[in-house]
């Protein structure tokens, strides 16, 4: 039991965390957030929601200028500042824009909030043993390859939930007669929107699976749908 002690020390450790982290999140979002009024972009979310049988979805711009959108563990739906400045200026379209909401609301449906607490606490559990056993034969250099490790359990995982939101909003897109195509098209300019340059780490490293990988899983889910 004793051995034990120190990985149930790391997975409570992680849960405590996780739970500071959403209550710091919240607090950060609840600050510095306003519920979108757009017309065009309302019309779009009307039609998400009409597909999902609900009222409707709101959407709020988080007040910082990097190109993103996220979904808050209380499922809350948040576009940046800077993403609806591109949207502004006529750099990204309604219908992209309304993609990255369906996006984010996959992540909400699929529950990846609560998953990614649950996995957080266990990657940190997994690293303390990892250190444990590795340190004991690789003084050093064993807390090194276990840190390394479990990051790239973590990258895994994530590339896993967003291929998954991917699917979600596709499906939502075309029933909501928005179509996949925005999703798509959104793909080809996040790059340049983020300023983010290919290469900049190992695709094994990163938490979003690279661009063309995303294109053609849409790809090969639209050929199933149409019976290809």
């Amino acid at each position: 039991m004793l051995r034990l002690t120190p990985i149930l020390l790391a997975l409570a450790y992680g849960i405590v965390m996780y739970r500071i982290s959403i209550w710091r999140t919240h607090k950060e979002l609840d600050a510095k957030s306003t519920e979108l009024a757009d017309p065009r972009l309302k019309s779009l979310t009307d039609r998400l929601a009409a597909s999902l049988d609900l009222a409707r979805i709101p959407v709020f711009i988080y007040e910082i200028d990097p190109v993103n959108g996220l979904a808050a563990p209380d499922g809350r739906i948040f576009i940046t500042r800077g993403f609806y400045r591109k949207y502004q200026s006529g750099e990204v379209s309604a219908e992209e824009l309304a993609s990255v909401i369906a996006h984010e609301l996959g992540h909400v449906a699929l529950g990846h909030a609560k998953r990614r607490m649950i996995d957080f606490s266990g990657q940190n559990a997994l690293r303390t043993a990892l250190m444990m056993v590795l340190g004991r034969y690789i003084p050093f250099v064993g807390a090194w390859i276990a840190n390394m490790l479990t990051t790239l359990l973590a990258a895994r995982l994530s590339r896993g939930d967003e291929y998954e939101a991917d699917e979600y909003a596709a499906a939502l897109l075309t029933k909501s007669g928005i179509g996949v195509e925005p999703q798509k098209s959104l793909f080809l300019k996040l790059e340049a929107l983020t300023q983010e340059r290919a290469g900049m780490a190992p695709a094994w490293l990163m938490s979003h699976p690279k661009t063309e990988e995303r294109i053609a899983a849409l790809d090969r889910l639209q050929g199933k749908w149409a019976g290809r």
